[in-house]
């Protein structure tokens, strides 16, 4: 649920809010009470260790490739001719 702020509580605020955005909070920003903006935290990438996405993959099943290949065949058209 987003938090209703005014134009106001933003300008004088910024710091405390951009602070709150930081920790996941979510804003609506408001003029003379009618709502003009949204304010959302952006997500963030994570870095994952070439370690564990190792580790993560030698638990994953195998995968046959020629199978993978006629699935993927019969999805997707591989002629090359221009659809008109």
């Amino acid at each position: 649920m987003s938090k209703v702020i005014t134009q106001r509580e933003l300008r004088n605020d910024s710091g405390d809010i951009m602070r709150r955005l930081d920790g996941g909070e979510s804003f609506v920003v408001t003029r003379n009470g009618v709502p003009v903006g949204e304010l959302l935290p952006l997500r963030r990438h994570r870095f994952v260790a070439a370690e564990t996405a190792v580790a993560m993959f030698r638990t994953a099943p195998r995968v046959d490739y020629e199978r993978f290949r006629e699935d993927l065949d019969s999805a997707a058209s591989q002629d090359p001719t221009p659809r008109a």
